[in-house]
């Protein structure tokens, strides 16, 4: 009995074990532009590790999951300061065989790449931009947009204020050409949603250090002001895409009144003081790894890396055709930490997602708000509809 028991252990161990097959390879680009540190509060510098910071984060994730799916997936790191710039390291992805690429580039050199990159059939997830016309006009089949549109930011506040029954606005632009866009969709959203502009004035950049230039006591000052005789008015909204002047006017302007926009109460897709639905687990554990807090373009980033795990997987491949249909399949999800799964619309490959609305300090509130109502999802009545739509994906 004995001689047949180790004749039966050394059977087992005399079977021919099966090859492992070598995992699933989904190797992704991670471009990025540095953004200005000329910033007016030194607690908006971003950080030198920003959006491949949360790349990383969301890459562990799908190798936590891809252990067991036999998929392994890594980045490749590109910091560029211009257009030329970009298009080389593009270069080096297609020779690495890179095809999916996460950006945080301006719009012209987003459509540069993705131009660049379409006959050897590269797939972008733009982690970055809030230019509309990258939705609409200079929209692209082989873009997706995980940063929200500048017309998604300002619905979600426009809809708090117009919830609040703060209807008139005191609309405070500054004088770039951004700012203009930043304005017109603030013009826009009180249009779609009632609310009235009662003035309009313009904020000249006269160049200059940001924080080095203005002492709290000219700067109180000149707000006062620069803000004064204007017609009654609910709320200052201001519209400062250049970080110049906005973060001046909470508490210095001549009349008592909130101010909402690009300072005081904003629109942003994520918050250091973000918690709910599981959010402060997943604060923790990136301040935890980066002995930082998460910015709005790391969560912009692990959103978009934690699309492309989702559709890899789903898949079953990491050939950029099969990822893009799955992306626009009815089934396709997402998570991220904001009370709902977030799913892409067909007509501009936008991720749809809630605007949080942030003083800094807490979450105020989250867009849409309640009674905002949608046919198909409440989340289209921030930024453009498919009726509203000229994008024609090519």
């Amino acid at each position: 009995m004995k001689f047949l028991a180790l004749a039966a252990v050394i059977a087992v161990f005399a079977l021919p074990v099966q090859a492992q097959t070598a995992p699933l390879a989904v190797n992704v680009g991670v471009l990025r532009q540095p953004h200005s540190r000329d910033t007016i509060s030194l607690l908006d510098v971003p950080p030198a590790d920003e959006t491949i910071a949360g790349a990383t984060m969301a890459a562990d994730d799908d190798n936590t999951t891809g252990t067991f799916l036999n998929q392994k997936f890594s980045l490749q790191d590109a910091i560029v300061h211009s257009g030329a710039e970009a298009l080389a390291a593009l270069a080096r992805f297609q020779t690495a065989g890179i095809k999916l690429v996460i950006a945080d580039l301006p719009a012209a050199e987003l459509l540069q790449v993705a131009q660049a990159g379409t006959a050897s059939g590269m797939l972008f997830f733009n982690a970055g931009s809030e230019a509309d016309n990258l939705r609409m006009q200079d929209c692209r089949a082989n873009i997706f947009h995980v940063a929200p549109s500048r017309a998604m930011l300002t619905d979600g506040l426009a809809q708090y204020l117009v919830w609040k029954r703060w209807n008139r606005w005191f609309l405070v632009k500054g004088s770039h050409p951004t700012d203009d866009l930043l304005a017109q969709d603030y013009l826009n959203s009180a249009k779609k949603f009632g609310a009235k502009i009662v003035e309009q004035r313009v904020f000249k950049d006269l160049g200059g250090g940001r924080r080095s230039d203005s002492g709290s006591v000219q700067t109180q000052r000149q707000m006062a002001v620069f803000t004064q005789s204007a017609p009654a008015y609910d709320v200052l909204v201001a519209a400062d895409d250049n970080n110049v002047f906005a973060g001046y006017l909470p508490y210095a302007t001549w009349d008592p009144r909130p101010v909402a926009g690009s300072a005081g109460l904003k629109p942003v897709t994520w918050d250091i003081a973000h918690e709910q639905w599981g959010a402060a687990q997943m604060q923790n554990r990136f301040t935890a790894t980066f002995k930082r807090t998460m910015t709005q373009r790391d969560n912009q980033a692990w959103t978009a890396m934690r699309m492309i795990g989702e559709a890899a997987t789903d898949a079953s491949s990491n050939d950029t055709a099969k990822i893009r249909a799955d992306i626009l399949s009815p089934h396709f999800s997402v998570a991220d930490y904001k009370g709902q799964r977030l799913t892409v619309r067909d007509w501009d490959q936008q991720l749809r997602q809630p605007v949080l609305l942030s003083d800094g300090r807490i979450v105020v509130s989250v867009s849409p708000q309640e009674g905002f109502l949608h046919p198909n999802s409440v989340l289209d009545t921030l930024g453009i509809d498919k009726p509203e739509t000229k994008c024609k994906l090519q």
